[in-house]
């Protein structure tokens, strides 16, 4: 089962690859691209490029007609080589350039209305400053990143996330972070900005898709210095011909035909894609709308090996619901649940409806038409306890503990050695439920009713996520309040791994530097300023853009859509985009591997004619074999763009399964490639010289 990332709303226009006006500003762009100040930032084309210059020159001066068609076409093939190469990183980049026309013209002529005392004045957006306060009331834009610190309002913020429906956003609490370019849709709010100009999520969005700021990766780095460890393998071997075949007081070789030889040889395919890989999976982060800070952390997110998820909100749907009633001995369910059904009619909180649809639908309880005789107990951190009143009669739900303790006080009487109880309570607790007691008091007579079983409910389709990162190899950590009890059984009914119970900041920072220092890489996602330090730690830091500004300070990456299972999504990119490059990297290695062995024989066969055994092709001429083998090096870059920028597909598997795959397809495919289309070519360059 394919675990690539799932498509999201956003607000980035898909940008058609063939569209006139694209092709034409990607074409001016990979031309741009050539300027050598530019291209040496890519060690392997830059090689290419300076191998097609001195051809170039070689060709202007060529006086032999003969050699000078083969020469020529050397030259064009080698300038397409290097155009197909700036070409791929071209089309990522200006993929990305194009979306963001939409976002500037979010930005753009943004007004604000700053606060001075009581009164305010309007100013651009653009000069505002971290701190400054603005009003924002109906039908405006937010002009930047900030906090709420007064009222209330409805936001619109489809410009960012893409999502229609809009959201509440008011002072304190989780929900109190706004971001620039979204509209607010009724009511006001006052906002103390908290992101510089330049450094608002806007501006890291456009920033990060244009790829103006994009560093190569540690990985990259590593990988481009092995390439140039292998083009220096290929140069010495290239350059030893010259003299061997001058020891040989045969037919000497050309030059142009060696260095055609040597860039044939060297690992352009992988040179050329390399930088358009990682644009390409930093383009795939920004479509789930998440903000990396840099590519180092989409790097990360596909080497970890642990994960971290807070339990509410994330693996249950944040609302525990009712699922069961227990009557205790003696009481009839039908008294039970007409009970339950009064003391839960005021209630609005989502339990309390959850109580009232289970007495519907599982008990076919009826509700009255009013309460209006009753008096209503509204539940309060103090009692813990809510439900009606009626004279001398009410009915009281709310902790096991807190009914209990209040049922002494009406009656002087405790029911906590009740037997039956006890269990119950035992077994909803261990079951990962919350108990909930209900009573009845008349006259200082108080009677224990039941318990309501509230259970937290794991979201859908989660647990066969979980299953497929532990097939992944990722070991999966629950971050919970609650209990240890609790929370070993809400574990085991979603696939959690491990669970950390009774959660603190620092619990959850000393979790992650112990995991660290046996050499795993840990990802984990937050919204609160208690989540700062470690999210600070982890190595794969995703910050909800609904959070403080402390946890977003702290993360890597950025959640514009507040997500929190998103984090699953973005291990899938990070994932992809190290497969991609592997697979690619596997191909490129094996195609030059194949090329030496297909082209060699034939090139020299002339000179050492021992060598004719081997040209199992059976090339024409040698000038046709390395004049196909360039060909075939250009045509590959434009076969293999389609796959780099929409990377490897991902599935759950193991390193070993993933490496057997990869071999399999990209390594037995890059040797078997090279000799089906250098030949093909070959004879295609046959016919036309006949024609």
């Amino acid at each position: 089962m394919a675990l690539n990332p799932v498509p999201m709303k956003h607000s980035l226009r898909a940008v058609s690859l063939w569209s006139p006006s694209f092709l034409f500003h990607t074409i001016l762009l990979s031309f741009q691209k050539l300027a050598p100040w530019v291209l040496w930032r890519n060690p392997i084309i830059f090689i290419v490029e300076i191998g097609a210059i001195y051809v170039s020159f070689y060709c202007y001066w060529q006086s032999n007609l003969e050699s000078f068609g083969v020469t020529f076409q050397i030259t064009l093939w080698l300038w397409a080589t290097v155009l197909f190469a700036t070409f791929s990183e071209a089309i990522a980049e200006g993929r990305g350039k194009a979306q963001t026309e939409n976002l500037k013209a979010t930005r753009a002529q943004i007004m604000a209305k700053r606060c001075i005392g009581k009164k305010y004045e309007i100013v651009p957006a653009h000069q505002l400053a971290l701190g400054d306060v603005v009003l924002v009331e109906a039908n405006d834009m937010i002009p930047s990143d900030g906090d709420v610190i007064e009222g209330i309002a409805s936001v619109d913020e489809s410009a960012i996330t893409g999502e229609s429906a809009p959201v509440i956003r008011e002072s304190g609490g989780d929900r109190s972070a706004v971001t620039g370019g979204t509209k607010v849709l009724s009511d006001w709010i006052r906002i103390r900005i908290t992101a510089a100009q330049g450094d608002t999520a806007l501006d890291r969005m456009i920033a990060m898709v244009e790829g103006s700021f994009r560093q190569k990766t540690p990985n990259e780095i590593a990988l481009t210095i092995l390439l140039l460890a292998m083009t220096l393998i290929f140069l010495v071997v290239v350059a030893s011909i010259l003299p061997l075949a001058s020891f040989s007081q045969s037919k000497s070789v050309d030059v142009v035909i060696l260095i055609a030889l040597l860039i044939t040889l060297i690992p352009t395919t992988i040179g050329g894609l390399l930088s358009a890989i990682g644009i390409a999976g930093m383009n795939r982060l920004l479509q789930l709308n998440v903000l990396a800070t840099s590519g180092r952390a989409v790097e990360a997110a596909g080497d970890v090996d642990v994960m971290l998820f807070d339990k509410t909100g994330t693996i249950t749907i944040g609302n525990r619901c009712a699922c069961e009633f227990v009557a205790m001995p003696g009481i009839d369910m039908s008294d039970l649940v007409e009970s339950i059904g009064l003391a839960s009619l005021s209630d609005e909180t989502p339990e309390g409806r959850s109580i009232i649809q289970l007495a519907i639908e599982k008990y076919d309880w009826a509700p009255p038409q009013s309460l209006k005789k009753y008096d209503s107990i509204a539940f309060s951190a103090h009692t813990r306890m809510s439900g009606i009143r009626y004279k001398n009669f009410e009915i009281r739900k709310g902790a096991t503990d807190a009914v209990l303790h209040y049922m002494k006080e009406v009656s002087g009487d405790s029911y906590a050695s009740s037997d039956f109880f006890t269990q119950e309570v035992q077994r909803i607790s261990n079951s990962g439920g919350t108990p909930l007691a209900i009573m009845k008091a008349e006259d200082s007579q108080a009677t224990l009713l039941g318990l309501i079983h509230l259970k937290d409910i794991i979201k859908p389709g989660l647990k066969a996520r979980f299953a497929q990162l532990k097939r992944m190899g990722i070991r999966t950590v629950m971050i919970t309040g609650d209990n240890p009890l609790t929370a070993r059984a809400i574990a085991a009914d979603a696939g959690i791994d491990d669970v950390i119970a009774h959660a603190t900041p620092e619990a959850k920072l000393n979790y992650i530097r112990q995991a660290q220092s046996e050499g795993h890489l840990i990802a984990m996602c937050g919204d609160g300023s208690n989540d700062a330090p470690a999210l600070s730690q982890a190595d794969v830091a995703l910050a909800m853009n609904t959070g403080t500004q402390a946890a977003k300070e702290a993360g890597n990456m950025i959640d514009l859509d507040s997500d929190p299972t998103k984090i699953i999504h973005v291990v899938a990119v990070g994932k992809q985009m190290l497969i991609t490059r592997g697979a690619l990297t596997t191909f490129s290695i094996a195609n030059d591997v194949a090329k030496y062995f297909a082209i060699i024989p034939a090139i020299f066969a002339s000179i050492y004619p021992g060598l004719k055994v081997l040209n199992i092709m059976n090339l024409s001429t040698p000038n046709n074999a390395i004049l196909s083998a360039v060909i075939f090096n250009a045509l590959i870059l434009v076969g293999l763009l389609p796959l780099a920028l929409k990377g490897v597909q991902y599935r759950a598997a193991t390193a070993v399964e993933i490496l057997r795959r990869n071999l399999l397809i990209y390594g037995l495919g890059g040797i078997v490639v090279p000799f089906i289309g250098i030949k093909a070519i070959d004879i295609i360059i046959c016919y036309l010289k006949v024609l």
